[in-house]
């Protein structure tokens, strides 16, 4: 029997995910809700035309009590920036059915991916759990920000994903880092603040994470977890030689890179970064680019509440 009560339900869906899979998804779930009316008191599905509709359908839920994003990290980034539009009072809790490339988000709830079927199960058996999130400017994410290299890679996944490759998940982020990281051993040069105290140095990777994965699964910042009420930066200090980035490369899939002396990992509350060169790094939020003159990140507590898997490890 489902333990949870999802009360007026709206699913937001976008049809495109997974190559299209997001439709068949999406059909899924319309009958499911349908077919089993006592896990609602109600359900609609909105499906997705464009960039920014499922942001503008959020905005716009305060009669709701839960919110689902069917689709990748997109979406649910997307429907996330509409949610925090509303007052916190009326904020929905947020549900995910993933079905996406990366699916990093549904790894940090517990989540099955690409199984619409096994994961609406895991939202009916699940339980709500308070997170916060992170915010650059005047943008939230839910998952990853990250400079330089490791966001022209996940950039690059992004372009190819729009150009309808067949790789998806880690194995699309290795060969996107094995094409991008020969070019891009230049770095740039940043200075930030964190938490009050100056750093600088060469960016090849500077990531500030809510959840420990990002790429399908690579585990740049393996202790964070989206309700300690922190954040987590992984950030060069220093500028390997390019079989030495390689390596870094490979254990940064496993997460296996937290000892190195090229890199520092810490938790932040708060972080102020500027890159005082001529040409600015690649930067993404979310897996979408994010070009501003000066970052400033904040955390932002108690933020959501969302539905994790029974068995999600925070």
């Amino acid at each position: 029997m489902p333990s949870l009560d999802l009360g007026r339900t709206l699913i937001i869906a976008n049809p495109a995910a997974r190559s299209g899979r997001g439709e068949g998804a999406a059909v899924f779930a319309t009958r499911f809700f349908s077919s089993f009316r006592s896990v609602t008191s109600s359900c609609e599905v909105r499906l997705t035309e464009a960039t920014g509709d499922a942001r503008q359908m959020a905005s716009t839920t305060y009669e709701y009590d839960s919110v689902i994003a069917l689709g990748g990290d997109g979406v649910i980034h997307e429907v996330t920036n509409g949610l925090m539009q509303l007052p916190k009072d009326d904020r929905p809790r947020l549900g995910v059915i993933p079905m996406g490339s990366g699916n990093d988000f549904a790894r940090t709830l517990g989540l099955t991916r690409n199984d619409p079927e096994r994961s609406i199960a895991e939202i009916l058996g699940g339980t709500e759990r308070v997170i916060e999130l992170g915010k650059v400017n005047d943008t939230y994410f839910m998952q990853t920000l990250s400079f330089g290299l490791d966001a022209a890679i996940a950039l690059d996944t992004t372009t190819r994903r729009n150009n309808h490759t067949r790789q998806i998940g880690e194995r699309l982020f290795v060969t996107s880092g094995l094409k991008i990281l020969p070019r891009g051993m230049r770095g740039w040069a940043y200075r930030a603040v964190m938490d009050g105290e100056e750093v600088e140095g060469i960016d090849l990777a500077f990531a500030i994470q809510n959840g420990p994965t990002y790429g399908g699964g690579f585990r740049i910042c393996p202790s964070a977890v989206p309700n300690d009420g922190l954040l987590d930066v992984c950030y060069s200090v220093s500028r390997p030689s390019l079989p030495h980035a390689l390596a870094l490369f490979g254990l940064i899939r496993l997460g296996r890179h937290t000892n190195s002396r090229k890199l520092v990992l810490k938790k932040v509350r708060h972080v102020e970064v500027e890159f005082p060169g001529e040409e600015q790094p690649p930067c993404q939020v979310d897996g979408e680019p994010l070009v501003a003159e000066r970052y400033v990140i904040d955390v932002v507590p108690a933020a959501l509440r969302v539905i994790v898997a029974g068995g999600c490890a925070w």
